[in-house]
């Protein structure tokens, strides 16, 4: 029995080759524009989920006991309200292209990670969604350079 040996390696290919890089920033560059648009739309989610605890204070439980960030319903529905508000300002100017907007939607993003694991004991199954969004977001964005995209011939 014969063992195939194993062709040579391209130069050009595995991590950290030209190819892999490109495909990388790729990815990056896609997700910038993803991430745009789930800012916007995490962004109306959180203004809804923010209207509806100041207008009902009664509408979230906290589902286990006593709860060392345990504010008032209002109180939560302000801090959605206010973040969603910024959150579509940011990714309105994410999709425009804004330079300002990469770092304040990192910004946004981890205050949002951080209001929705506090938001824990009152809605688990969104908060834990939405944190998953948000460190998306994150990566996306932090990720990506433009610069370095049109220096390789990408297209953003």
């Amino acid at each position: 029995m014969s063992q195939a040996t194993p062709g040579p390696q391209t130069p050009h290919s595995g991590p950290g080759s030209p190819r892999h890089d490109a495909d990388r920033h790729a990815l990056a560059a896609g997700g910038t524009v993803f991430a745009g648009v789930l800012l916007l739309v995490g962004g109306v989610l959180a203004i809804l989920e923010g209207s509806v605890g100041i207008a009902k204070n009664s509408v979230y439980v906290v589902t286990r006991g006593s709860y060392a960030y345990k504010f008032d319903v209002s109180s939560w529905g302000w801090i959605h309200l206010v973040l969603g508000i910024i959150a579509v300002l940011i990714g309105a100017g994410l999709l425009r292209g804004d330079a300002w907007a990469k770092y304040a939607g990192i910004a946004i993003a981890s205050l949002s990670l951080i209001a929705n694991f506090m938001f824990l004991p009152y809605q688990p199954a969104w908060s834990l969604i939405m944190i998953a969004i948000d460190i998306f977001v994150i990566w996306s964005l932090a990720t990506y350079h433009s610069k370095r995209g049109r220096a390789q011939g990408g297209a953003l």
